[in-house]
């Protein structure tokens, strides 16, 4: 009873301590996930013609610089989307007002509502003004956010090679040593295996939707394409609500329900392709969590720090499962929440 007591009071507070540190913890444990890409792909270029020639150091320099570039392009992405799609639903309010009339004429009611009606009541009512002040404000803190992952992942990969040392010494003894090494080895191969393979399956899934979309004429077709592959990070969910935003904007710009329909369709397909029949061919034995623990990750995770949390749910569950699998008395737990039962 006072082991539980004990485990109890202890889960709270780590917890709490969590939610509390959101800021000063969410860039770090992020950036230590981004090494883990970066080392595989570092690795990886191991056997390219002219870049697997380069010495390991010169390897992970390159790959940190894509890395800063492909970050700063993402948020210049999304500070410029943001602000056309803003603009842009001015011009949307023609296909809406008609998507209202045929809508009221369908039920029987064509005198109202009204699309002038229907706007006094809903739009009309937002307060913009009042929703911009926090709206830059988030972009600000996402911006710096993005800085302090690049500036944390660059220290760490340039650190790298000296931890296994520093790990020895700090564990006081040759045994211990190479047993803390052993369980780093796992982690980095698990996770970065998983979060290697997730990118390159959400970079597929990205190209096929931007293909999609631009052929069926959806207007700001990259900037919901690069939506889609970020979102789907997140699994189960994130699959749904990337297709949600492009269904959306096409009823806005086209005014149609079959238009919508046919988005909705070609992007689920994709979805389908991607999610059903090519990631768990390229993916193998580096996703070992059960669906169940998986979707009580994302509530944990998303409860503690929203959106960035269920993004970063899988790998840091799957890196607590092999830590809990190599303590004895944890053992059981770890093997209860892994999906095959292996660990």
């Amino acid at each position: 009873m006072r082991n539980t007591t004990y485990g109890l009071a202890l889960a709270l507070m780590l917890g709490w301590l969590l939610w509390i540190g959101k800021p000063v913890l969410l860039p770090v444990i992020a950036a230590a996930i981004s090494v883990y890409v970066l080392s595989t792909a570092a690795a990886g270029m191991e056997g390219m013609p002219v870049l697997g020639r380069l010495p390991g150091w010169a390897r992970r320099t390159v790959i940190l610089i894509v890395f800063a570039v492909a970050v700063v392009l993402l948020f210049v992405l999304v500070i410029n989307n943001l602000a056309q799609v803003a603009a842009a639903l001015t011009r949307y309010e023609a296909n809406l007002a008609a998507l209202a009339t045929r809508g009221a004429g369908l039920l029987g009611i064509e005198d109202e509502p009204t699309w002038e009606n229907l706007r006094r009541t809903t739009i009309d009512r937002i307060d913009m003004a009042g929703l911009i002040t926090p709206a830059l404000r988030g972009l600000q803190g996402f911006g710096f956010t993005l800085f302090l992952v690049v500036l944390y992942a660059s220290f760490l990969m340039a650190e790298r090679g000296v931890m296994a040392r520093k790990l020895m010494i700090a564990m006081g003894g040759e045994e211990a040593g190479h047993r803390a090494l052993s369980l780093m080895a796992r982690i980095n191969d698990r996770i970065g295996s998983y979060l290697f393979v997730k990118t390159v399956v959400n970079v597929i899934l990205g190209a096929l939707s931007y293909a999609i979309m631009l052929v069926l004429g959806i207007e700001f077709a990259l900037f919901w394409a690069v939506l889609i592959a970020f979102l789907n990070y997140i699994p189960y969910i994130g699959s749904i609500v990337g297709v949600i935003f492009p269904v959306l904007l096409s009823l806005a710009q086209f005014g149609t329900l079959w238009m919508a329909g046919v988005v909705m369709v070609s992007l689920t397909v994709v979805q389908m392709f991607v999610g059903g029949w090519l990631e768990p061919r390229m993916m193998g034995r580096a996703f070992n969590l059960s669906p169940f623990v998986v979707l009580l990750a994302l509530a944990f995770w998303s409860a503690l720090w929203g959106l960035p949390g269920a993004l970063l749910a899988v790998p840091m569950t799957a890196s607590l499962i092999l830590v809990l699998a190599e303590i004895q008395a944890t053992r059981p737990l770890a093997v209860m929440l892994s999906a095959s039962g292996r660990v």
